[in-house]
């Protein structure tokens, strides 16, 4: 049975409903020591008493993935989302990137774009948070693979696409300060619960507007095949992060093919500078005051990850 976990300053949380709250009693301050400390997160959900019970809606909620943690993200994995990038869902690579875990903000701060960003992109995605450590050359499973993952987020892996399409560097331009919004819960769950990923529906809002609107059921490469991917090279503790995919309906989007090969035959920066300046014209992407609200939930709401909801700011 899924246990819902909310974390404010100071203390951890367990969502009795969709609307009370008790907390945990335990000393773990980071989300892997949480994860350490399954006991207290279990007795708070079978004991948690009315006299200890908090209104959700009073609990100024912060993230509940702490920093520092790695943060591993998989490009291009929705089929919706390489069709918008100009690419073919039947031969796309399994690939990933970093993130700084500086990037993680909470649920509902700000979304700051630095003053030098012009184009400000959203994209709502998945979080599996490690539970049991994944060692380099571990034999990752059908059967193993949801041992090492604890729990979901929601996250949000906002990017700046003037800096990371000239430099090909994604990995400044999705790092900077409250570019990663994650929570408002980690939803723990066991695995049967795990076997019901692809029903999960993502849905992205800006200013009320849907956006992106898709389940997992379009994910290229599953959390098992990246698992055992990342288990060639990358090391994960718990408490990580890995940020699974955005389908498509990004305010980015390839240019129709042959405008992308009258690009191709402009010098490099006289061909940024016409992208660009075509992307002035695209409304879709994040201006001052804009308000974006992502949920992910399953179509019985049986999991649900709550609703994250961030205001944009231009520094």
């Amino acid at each position: 049975m899924s246990i819902t976990v909310l974390r404010t300053a100071d203390s951890w949380w367990v969502a009795l409903d969709q609307r009370e709250a008790v907390p945990v009693d335990t000393t773990a301050t980071t989300t892997a020591e949480l994860l350490a400390d399954l006991t207290a997160v279990s007795a708070a959900r079978s004991g948690g008493s009315s006299a200890q019970a908090r209104s959700i809606s009073t609990l100024q909620l912060v993230s509940p993935v702490t920093a520092p943690c790695r943060v591993v993200a998989q490009m291009t994995n929705f089929v919706s989302h390489v069709r918008d990038s100009g690419m073919d869902p039947a031969t796309v690579p399994l690939t990933f990137f970093r993130k700084t875990s500086g990037s993680i903000s909470g649920p509902f701060d700000e979304i700051v774009k630095p003053a030098h960003v012009r184009f400000l992109d959203y994209e709502i995605e998945l979080g599996l948070v490690i539970g049991r450590p994944l060692k380099v050359g571990a034999t990752v499973t059908a059967a193993n693979w949801k041992d090492h993952v604890a729990g979901l987020v929601i996250t949000n892996d906002i990017s700046a696409r003037d800096v990371q399409l000239p430099k090909t560097q994604f990995y400044e331009a999705k790092s900077y300060p409250t570019f990663t919004p994650v929570g408002p819960s980690l939803v723990l769950l066991d695995a049967d619960e795990l076997d019901r990923l692809s029903q999960l529906r993502l849905v992205l809002k800006v200013n009320g507007e849907i956006r992106q609107n898709s389940d997992l059921a379009e994910m290229i490469y599953n959390p098992l095949q990246a698992l055992q991917e990342l288990s060639r090279f990358q090391a994960l503790g718990t408490g990580d992060l890995i940020l699974t995919g955005t389908p498509g309906g990004t305010a980015l989007k390839a240019p129709p093919k042959v405008v992308e090969i009258i690009g191709s035959l402009l010098p490099s920066s006289a061909k940024w500078k016409a992208f660009f300046n075509a992307q002035a014209k695209n409304d879709k992407y994040l201006r001052d005051g804009d308000v974006v609200e992502l949920s992910i939930c399953t179509p019985d709401g049986s999991i649900d990850l709550g609703i994250q909801q961030n205001k944009v700011r231009y520094a």
